[in-house]
C-alpha cells in the first residue's frame, strides 16, 4: 500500500509570488547553449520598433532542457487532441536578423 509518510516525502511545495503569476509576455524566444548549459531569452518584439527587449532569461543544465523540451512536446500534443493543430507561419523564418552570440554544437 501507499504511505502517506513517503507521499509526503515525495511533494515539492511550490510558491508563486503574485508578481510572478501575472507572467510576462513573449512573443520570441531565442535559445543558445554551451556545453553545460542552454540559455532561453524571452523577447517581447512590438511591430515597427527596432529594438527589443529581454524579458526573462532562464538557464538551463542541458538535462533540464531535455526535460523541458520532452514537457513541452507533450503539452503540445495534449493541447492539439483538444483544439486541432497549430498552424505555423509559412517559411518558418523570422522577416529580421539577430546578433548577439551564436549557439555551440
Amino acid at each position: 500500500m501507499n504511505d502517506p509518510k513517503n507521499q509526503n516525502q515525495n511533494q515539492i511545495n511550490i510558491e508563486l509570488s503574485d508578481e510572478m503569476a501575472e507572467g510576462v509576455y513573449s512573443n520570441l524566444a531565442v535559445i543558445t547553449h554551451s556545453g553545460t548549459e542552454f540559455v532561453v531569452d524571452f523577447i517581447k518584439m512590438m511591430p515597427g520598433v527596432p529594438k527589443a527587449k529581454v524579458k526573462s532569461r532562464i538557464i538551463l543544465t542541458p538535462h533540464h532542457a531535455k526535460r523541458l523540451y520532452r514537457a513541452l512536446k507533450e503539452n503540445i500534443a495534449k493541447y492539439e487532441a483538444v483544439h486541432g493543430t497549430i498552424k505555423e507561419t509559412e517559411g518558418g523564418d523570422m522577416p529580421f536578423q539577430l546578433s548577439g552570440p551564436v549557439g555551440q554544437a
